[in-house]
């Protein structure tokens, strides 16, 4: 998936933005101030920004200029603002923004403009490249490559055990307690749930450790908990 960067001075902003990403797959870094987005942009390209406009230190604006005039805005850059008038958004998208998010942010028409964002033909060909540099397909057996037919597999002497072909995969729609008939976003969430349970139980309920063996932060961890409708608290015998 994407490398996304998200740039906001609000924590809030920025952990709802972090978790709504992780949750569609992509790798989320955080900047809350353009300082820190400057440092970030050093370190790599990221496929997307997503860039507050009014900030502490340097406004969001001025970062987008900054990049632009240094040859570093050469990734899509959505801008955030929940008091920009439209004057900056025009202002924003004049000088390579690829476009505005309103906050509030609704779930929908963030996913759609990220989604857009990353089939911009400069975004498909950067993770494209990435992704062969990572993993490149094997080469093509000779018989493949020089149109040669391919050697017929022995048949089996008299009297020999036959081998049986493969079977192929089942083909059912249940992968244990979950469904696969369902919306892509509704099995996770249920396999998610099964999956923190699971660790919950195994840890004695133990937020610490479940933190650590699920790879998530404490914070991110109760959020994701509570959106699941699962009870984090330990259970005690009465």
């Amino acid at each position: 998936m994407a490398r996304i960067l998200v740039v906001d001075d609000e924590i809030g902003i920025r952990e709802l933005l972090s978790e709504i990403l992780y949750d569609e797959g992509h790798t989320v870094e955080l900047a809350e101030n353009a300082s820190q987005a400057r440092a970030a942009r050093l370190r790599y390209r990221p496929d997307l920004v997503l860039l507050d406009i009014w900030m502490p230190d340097t406004d969001g604006v001025s970062l987008l200029k900054e990049w632009g005039s240094q040859g570093l805005l050469d990734m899509p850059v959505i801008m955030m603002s929940g008091h920009a008038t439209v004057d900056t958004a025009v202002e924003a998208t004049r000088i390579g923004a690829m476009d505005f998010l309103e906050k509030p942010i609704t779930l929908q028409k963030l996913l759609k403009t990220v989604q857009a964002g990353l089939m911009r033909p400069h975004a498909k060909q950067v993770m494209a490249a990435a992704g062969n540099g990572a993993t490149r397909a094997p080469a093509a057996a000779p018989a493949a490559r020089t149109g040669m037919a391919p050697t017929p597999v022995a048949a089996a002497a008299p009297g020999a055990p036959s081998v049986a072909e493969p079977e192929a995969p089942a083909q059912g729609s249940q992968l244990g307690s979950i469904s696969l008939d369902q919306p892509l976003r509704d099995a996770r969430d249920e396999f998610e749930r099964v999956y923190f349970e699971y660790h919950l139980g195994r840890e004695n309920h133990s937020m610490t450790r479940v933190s650590e063996k699920t790879g998530l932060e404490r914070t991110h961890l109760y959020r994701k908990l509570r959106q699941l409708g699962i009870d984090s608290s330990r259970k005690r015998n009465s």
